[in-house]
């Protein structure tokens, strides 16, 4: 045993993953990219060689064979985004593989554990199915912007024959609207919202279920139920006040199921006319925006099991003149993530019961009734918002014209669970109506279900400030409520949109949070999708304002907002290494840059017309009688042409990378030219910035467009603009983060701290005060004495201001990537302590391993502990005033072969590590 041990390397593969997924089935992608981590307990631990095996199936892999690719040893230290390069993919296969990995030591590691991946269906022609659905409707133009006219949700099932044992079944299947699939009565997945949001004339998205284990042998029935969605249903901000029907005017389903039996015939259950309709459901109402009618009355028993007659249902409209282009979903669906319960219940009128989950979240409540609280055929209404009156009833002036109503039509009195099927709300509150007088419900009776694109948590983060902690917290419940399919602005109202100017600050800090991968390689596509033909991108992805009419113009191009089709791929790059990205997204981004370009010849980027948002709700949107009136929004054309420059800048970067050596030459000389002319126009000699604001010296410096001899005077100058405004924030969405990222760089880290933690009004933990549990959209969206900012516009759980997070994990907990080697090939620790905040601690869970750093700072004594993960290094940054005071595990650092040391000067040394787990003492 000993002898066979000796010859096991130290690292070993885990948690293998296929185009970011983990065994995903029916991707269309297909030359797949794997990627694993490895994990060892040793220091200094790397990969020298992979050998992949991808079989058809699991017996052969078993065998350690690949029927459908053996690499052989590959002599490289890769362990992401390896290219499939075996035999042609083709529709349906299922592929399974497993990776074994050589140490520095040549020494093999076992073979990981098994995982797979499946194809879809890669061909048009591999669709035998028909789009089938309701009997088609035609709306006049002028109804789409009158109020929406709600149907129920239809019924369709298809009843067949199965004799056999089934060695697999599989079913894909797609909806315009959205969709519940059922086989023999059972949900086939958790899935919800399905097929989920993109513009759908330009993309429809597909799924894929194993439902082997559904079906039975004998007869079996398919079940399915339609409801409006994204596709037909109420959407946008609501200018005028009520826009629907966007992409369409018809719900339809595709669905396809290939059962394979033990001796390799196929049975195909497609959808086609033999399927039967009830229009008429027992949901009546279904919207996003105005939630969900239930009638329990009309409920249909068991129409989506065996033995039902259906003979007086409708055969299904066959629809032709559908040719959307149908694709693969290929990002964590969304699914029930979480469930609380009320922590109060209050009735501020009589039989009006005002539940509190305690927490701000985006989806519904799950509610038990029976005959000791409700009526036979009571009439249940539960209304969901984000805040209460002062009179303790339920304020929903801010959701505009979104009802976030659901209501139960009751039916005899056995007890039973009720929760919605295709809407959800933003709340933290909710009132419930319709219960028996004198009768006052306990805190069971209500439960909180979380919905969201179910991506995985990858950080953490805790520190000695529980305020902080707090926000910390806060952060995170505000990305999660508004990762519904598309990272939208807000929960709550009717608008809910993909907004690009606020994905943009906000990108680094969510993929801090969760593994943003999948969800914005998808949403990067929207981006695509949505951009015009002469190159300028959305405010919004998806837009669905791109195709209708009188809107054609409208949100079209805005500077930063529009940049978010640059800023963000390029994060997404940094952070995954993922080259394919930039090569795929590199035309699109060329073919924006050129737009602005031409538009301003003059390198001043003046927005002439459409929408210029500039430093989204800064200090002048403040109202408050304590705060400056004027004087917190940098000029726009200043914030335009930084963005313009920057974007220009990223350009150049994604043409050097993937090889396009003359692009990377035109647009770095073009962004050059750019910050010069920002600099000629805008900057006066002594650093003054035009506008002389906070938000226009943090985005030059954190831009870099100013010359290195400018700098430090902008500095002061932005110090001096934080002084006016009595040490408080005065910028918006856009320069927030880059005043506290500038501050620190600039050896100002102090000033970030007190703005950190400041607790006047406009702060961060000014929100945290007033009961906030998610991150506000505007500063003073509630202040006390004033109360609520202007209703129309005014969400308590908005992720822009959350970008802070990114601060706090950048130097508080002290982990940044590295530009020059992404994907966190190399890492960078470098704590700032402030003696505000005595210790911290967290991770992030970086795709090539997980990152731990915990320290404390005790007097002058400084102990950071972190840990590495394999096959990466990292440089660290000590404060330490004295080099030689400075002890890992006990010992000098001159004594370890795994710590070098770079460089020591003013009270810091940098010191670059491998791989592994140190424990490092230092004195300040």
């Amino acid at each position: 045993m000993e002898e066979n041990e000796s010859h096991i390397g130290d690292i070993k593969p885990i948690f293998l993953k296929c185009e970011y997924l983990i065994n995903p089935l029916g991707i269309d992608i297909v030359d797949p990219r794997l990627s694993w981590v490895l994990e060892s307990d040793k220091r200094n631990k790397k990969q020298t060689a992979y050998h992949i095996l991808v079989a058809s199936n699991e017996e052969i892999l078993n065998e350690d064979r690949g029927d459908l690719w053996d690499s052989g040893k590959v002599i490289t230290d890769e362990s992401t985004h390896i290219i499939y390069q075996g035999k042609e993919l083709k529709s349906q296969i299922f592929c399974y593989w497993k990776v074994r990995v050589w140490d520095g030591n040549d020494k093999p590691s076992d073979w990981s554990k098994n995982a797979k991946w499946s194809m879809g269906l890669l061909k048009d022609d591999d669709w035998k199915a028909k789009w089938i659905g309701t009997s088609s409707k035609s709306i006049f133009w002028i109804n789409k912007v009158l109020p929406k006219k709600d149907n129920p949700c239809p019924l369709l099932r298809k009843s067949f024959q199965f004799a056999n044992k089934a060695k697999r079944a599989i079913v894909y299947v797609t909806a315009l609207g959205e969709y519940e699939l059922y086989l023999n009565g059972k949900r086939v997945s958790d899935h919800i919202l399905a097929p989920e949001w993109t513009d759908y004339d330009k993309r429809v998205q597909y799924q894929t279920y194993d439902v082997t284990d559904l079906l039975v042998e004998g007869e079996n029935v398919i079940g399915a139920i339609l409801a409006d969605g994204w596709y037909i249903g109420n959407l946008g901000p609501g200018m005028p006040p009520y826009l629907h029907h966007f992409y369409g005017e018809n719900r339809r389903l595709l669905l396809q199921m290939e059962i394979e039996q033990f001796d390799g015939t196929i049975k195909e259950i497609v959808s086609d006319s033999d399927w039967k309709i009830l229009e008429d459901g027992p949901i009546e109402v279904a919207d996003h925006f105005t939630g969900e009618t239930y009638n329990v009355q009309k409920e249909i028993v068991n129409w989506d099991k065996s033995g039902f007659d259906d003979s007086e249902w409708s055969h299904v409209t066959i629809d032709s003149t559908i040719d959307n282009k149908i694709v693969a979903q290929m990002n964590e669906p969304i699914r029930i993530v979480k469930e609380i319960k009320p922590i109060e219940v209050t009735e501020p009128n009589p039989g009006e019961f005002v539940f509190n989950l305690g927490q701000n979240i985006a989806g519904w409540c799950r509610i038990s009734l029976d005959k000791s609280i409700c009526d036979a055929n009571a009439i249940i209404t539960l209304r969901h918002g984000e805040m209460l009156n002062p009179d303790g009833t339920l304020y929903t002036k801010n959701l505009r014209n979104a009802k976030a109503t659901d209501t139960y039509i009751l039916k005899g009195i056995e007890k039973r669970e009720y929760q919605p099927h295709f809407t959800y709300h933003g709340f933290q509150y909710v009132e419930v109506k319709g219960l028996k007088p004198g009768i006052k419900p306990n805190l069971d009776m209500i439960t909180g279900c979380v919905v969201a694109s179910d991506a995985r948590l990858v950080g953490g983060f805790e520190s000695s400030d529980p305020t902080v902690n707090k926000l910390w917290n806060n952060i995170l419940w505000t990305q999660r409520d508004n990762m519904i399919s598309v990272p939208t602005d807000c929960h709550q109202r009717n608008e809910r949109m993909g907004w690009m100017g606020d994905a943009l600050v906000f990108c680094q800090m969510s993929i801090f949070n969760m593994d943003m991968a999948a969800f914005y390689t998808k949403w990067i596509q929207d981006i695509r999708d949505a951009q015009s033909d002469e190159g300028r991108y959305t405010d919004m992805s998806p837009t669905p304002y791109r195709i209708k009419g009188l809107f054609k113009l409208v949100f079209l191009g805005a500077p930063a907002w529009a940049d978010c089709g640059i800023h963000l791929p390029w994060d997404v790059y940094l952070n995954y290494g993922d080259k394919r990205l930039i090569e795929q997204h590199f035309d699109s981004a060329k073919k924006y840059i050129d737009y602005v370009h031409s538009k301003n010849q003059n390198l001043i980027w003046i927005r002439r017309r459409g929408n210029n948002y500039g430093d989204w709700l800064n200090g002048n949107e403040i109202k408050s009688e304590d705060y400056p009136k004027k004087g917190g929004e940098v000029p726009k054309e200043v914030l335009s042409t930084a963005f313009f420059a920057h974007s220009t800048e990223i350009l150049s970067k994604m043409a050097e990378i993937i090889g396009l050596k003359d692009k990377f030459e035109y647009y770095d000389n073009l962004a050059r030219q750019i910050r010069e002319k920002f600099t000629e126009r805008f900057v006066k000699n002594d650093g003054k910035i035009k506008g002389d604001t906070q938000a226009g010296y943090a985005i030059a410096l954190h831009f870099n467009l100013l010359p290195e001899e400018l700098r430090p005077k902008a500095v002061k100058h932005m110090l001096n603009a934080i002084e006016r405004y009595d040490g408080r924030i005065s910028t918006g969405f856009l320069c927030t983060l880059p005043m506290m990222l500038e501050l620190t760089r600039w050896g100002h880290n102090d000033t970030a701290y007190q703005l950190l933690l400041s607790r006047k009004f406009p702060s961060w933990f000014y929100m945290i005060d007033q009961g906030a549990t998610t991150m506000w959209e505007r500063w003073d969206g509630y202040v006390k004495g004033r109360g609520f900012q202007n209703k129309s516009m005014n969400s308590f759980c908005h992720y822009a201001f959350g970008s802070v997070g990114e601060w706090i994990i950048k130097v508080i907990l002290g982990i940044d990537l590295d530009e020059n080697q992404p994907g966190y090939k190399h890492i960078i620790v470098r704590p700032r302590p402030n003696g505000a905040i005595t210790w911290a601690k967290g991770y992030y869970d970086s795709i090539r391993g997980k990152i731990d750093v915990d320290w404390s700072l005790q007097g002058k004594k400084f102990n950071l502990e972190i840990k590495i993960p394999p096959n990466t290094t990292a440089t660290v940054y000590l404060p330490a005033s004295n080099l030689e005071n400075i002890t890992e595990n006990d010992k000098s650092i001159h004594e370890s072969d795994d710590i070098e040391l770079k460089k020591y000067e003013a009270n810091l040394a940098i010191l670059k590590i491998n791989s592994g787990k140190y424990s490092f003492i230092s004195s300040m």
